[in-house]
């Protein structure tokens, strides 16, 4: 799958909710992109990922 632009291998599918806390995103922080349409924070832990998949994460960063 490709993840913001790189390859990223997966053993197996997985949700983006679990993805996103195996590699330590804070969901209130990000905002998902799946396959070019933004997924709501509801509906992470239904969203799967599998090696076709396409997924940006934006997080959001505090400061002035």
């Amino acid at each position: 799958m490709q993840v913001n632009g790189e390859h990223v291998t997966l053993e197996a599918p997985v949700s983006v909710a679990d993805y996103l806390e195996t590699h330590g995103y804070r969901a209130e922080r990000v905002a998902i992109e799946l396959n070019g349409e933004i997924v709501p924070r509801a509906a992470r832990a239904e969203a799967m990922l599998d090696d076709q998949a396409v997924l940006e994460i934006v997080q959001f960063v505090q400061g002035g």
